[in-house]
């Protein structure tokens, strides 16, 4: 966990600029796919959570641990934004 929230940390100002959003990327690339933030998201988890399946089931290939690290890493990432897009949509409906 501690790996996962250097690495978001490391990344936010590479992924938002200056803007204060930290979700706005899945936002404007929602807007682009004319979706919603989560399935923008959820397209680009897939990308991660197919490179998991492929390096799992090849059966030729052994994957250093740096290489598991990385892509389980990333695929965690992707799931604890969906979490914060979720949660930010729920805060942001009427009651």
């Amino acid at each position: 966990m501690a790996l996962c929230r250097e690495i978001l940390q490391r990344k936010t100002k590479e992924y938002t600029g200056d803007d204060t959003d930290r979700l706005g990327a899945f936002k404007a690339a929602a807007a682009l796919q004319h979706t919603t933030p989560e399935r923008a998201l959820a397209g680009m988890l897939a990308k991660h959570i197919v490179s998991l399946y492929d390096m799992c089931f090849d059966d030729g290939a052994s994957y250093d641990i740096g290489t598991w690290d990385e892509k389980i890493t990333d695929s965690l990432n992707y799931l604890f934004l969906l979490k914060a897009i979720v949660k930010e949509g729920h805060t942001n409906q009427p009651n």
